[in-house]
């Protein structure tokens, strides 16, 4: 009797998945009315009905499961989930669906095409209103403007305050706002540094209102580091002492103020004096421009760069072995025991992204590169990088690693490093986390050489 009933139940799950895989839609919602248990049961190699109708570009099947409250985020034997199997096959409609479906809570896999993709440091939640950066009059009104939000650095750390959990392990990051009243008096300082940074997208007013959106300003401050903590009404403020790791503690929508903020006044910290003739330089245009105060320096004449902030620019890559399974990655000593990532470095003048991508993986690794594409960028304001992030085909295998920029490097098979990214079942091998556009460029990979 229990084989029957266990043959029966077997034979109803084949008819459901079946079903979504053909995309019969009255079919399945018909079991699912039976039968709900079936909504996440698994066939061969772990694939769900949700996977299945998704392989196939069954719009309506996949609204349907979703809507029944089937699990978007489990994976098959491979470790894919349903809106991997999509974005593989061209189902943009679907993927899509799959990206937006319950919003609310959190994403676990990449959301759109890596190329369009909103990368960690990149969100602008601010109108950055560059053509109101030499209206004096108007910043001079904003500045002083009730609504308007102050964030304040110290050593090009913004102040932030860190919540707790009951357990004792830290929640959530969040910048300290502050008000014209509580940092008026900074303001008067002459060794205070001041970016105007936009307005706030968000809380825009209706059309026919003449209240502006608050705006946002960041100040850098010579002050004191524990003298500024005291502004703050909050307990467990802190100026991180280790922006690599704990800026990434962010919400998205601030990790991206920060980028902006930080990369700005990291420039001004490092041109106080002109580097034409070596005169003190003063701040212009709301904190985006220096200029001498040498009215004859020849930086008074013409454009030059150095009167503005300046983007550095870095080629990150994953460089892929010829049998296209392996990956390329490396480690350097400050990493974290079992780190590994992406091979990076400068672009140099007068040089494409393209050699600089070749030019130095060979001086890393020693492994040459043909094919370069390339994928996507962040802004990395550590201090003002702009990370250009490229696949590379590998056209040698043999590494010969530079210790003066390397401590190691290995071809790593793509299911060791699917388990290190999806089950981190490894730890003597971790990825980079998943704020970071090496983090990214690797799952872009796995995706792209997914076993469908």
């Amino acid at each position: 009797m229990t084989s029957l009933q266990l043959t029966a139940k077997e034979e109803m799950v084949e008819r459901f998945l079946d079903a979504a895989s053909r995309g019969d839609l009255s079919q399945v919602s018909t079991l699912l009315t039976h039968a709900p248990s079936l909504i996440n049961q698994a066939g061969y190699s772990g694939w769900t009905a949700l996977m299945l109708a998704a392989r196939n570009g069954h719009y309506s099947v996949v609204e349907a499961l979703l809507s029944y409250g089937c699990d978007r985020f489990s994976v098959n034997s491979s470790c894919q989930t349903a809106y991997d199997i999509a974005k593989f096959w061209g189902h943009g409609h679907v993927s899509n669906l799959l990206q937006g479906a319950g919003a609310g809570g959190g994403r676990v896999l990449p959301g759109p095409e890596l190329g369009l993709q909103e990368m960690y440091f990149s969100r602008e939640t601010l109108d950055r209103l560059s053509g109101r950066r030499t209206d004096r009059a108007w910043l001079d009104a904003r500045q002083k403007d009730g609504n308007s939000v102050y964030i304040l650095f110290s050593n090009l750390s913004p102040m932030v305050v860190s919540s707790q959990e009951d357990d004792g392990t830290e929640a959530e990051t969040k910048l300290c706002r502050f008000r014209y009243e509580d940092v008026k008096d900074l303001l008067q300082k002459p060794s205070t540094v001041l970016v105007f940074l936009g307005v706030d997208r968000r809380k825009a007013p209706p059309p026919s209102s003449s209240v502006e959106p608050p705006a946002w300003f960041a100040i850098s401050s010579d002050e004191d580091a524990a003298e500024l903590l005291k502004r703050c009404r909050q307990t467990n403020c802190c100026f991180p002492t280790r922006p690599n790791r704990d800026l990434l503690k962010l919400s998205e929508e601030e990790a991206g103020t920060v980028a902006q903020a930080r990369s700005v006044l990291a420039w001004h910290s490092r041109y106080s004096f002109c580097p034409t003739c070596g005169s003190r330089t003063r701040v212009e245009e709301a904190g985006y421009k220096r200029s001498c105060l040498d009215q004859d320096c020849r930086s008074q004449k013409g454009v030059h760069n150095t009167c503005y902030p300046r983007v550095d620019p870095v080629v990150i890559m994953l460089v892929i072995h010829p049998d296209g399974n392996q990956c390329l990655l490396g480690r350097k000593k400050v990493f974290p025991v079992g780190l590994f990532s992406c091979l990076a470095g400068f672009i140099e003048p007068g040089e494409t992204v393209e050699a600089a991508v070749r030019r130095e993986v060979e001086e890393e690794s020693g492994v040459k590169v043909g094919a370069v594409q390339y994928v996507t960028c962040q802004p990395w304001p550590m201090p003002s990088n702009l990370m250009m992030g490229c696949l590379a085909v590998a056209v040698s295998t043999d590494i010969k690693v530079d210790e003066n920029e390397i401590e190691e490097a290995r071809w790593f098979p793509r299911q060791q490093v699917i388990d290190a990214v999806f089950r981190g079942s490894s730890p003597a091998f971790i990825v980079p986390p998943r704020q970071t556009i090496a983090h990214q460029l690797i799952r872009h990979w796995i995706g792209m050489t997914s076993n469908l």
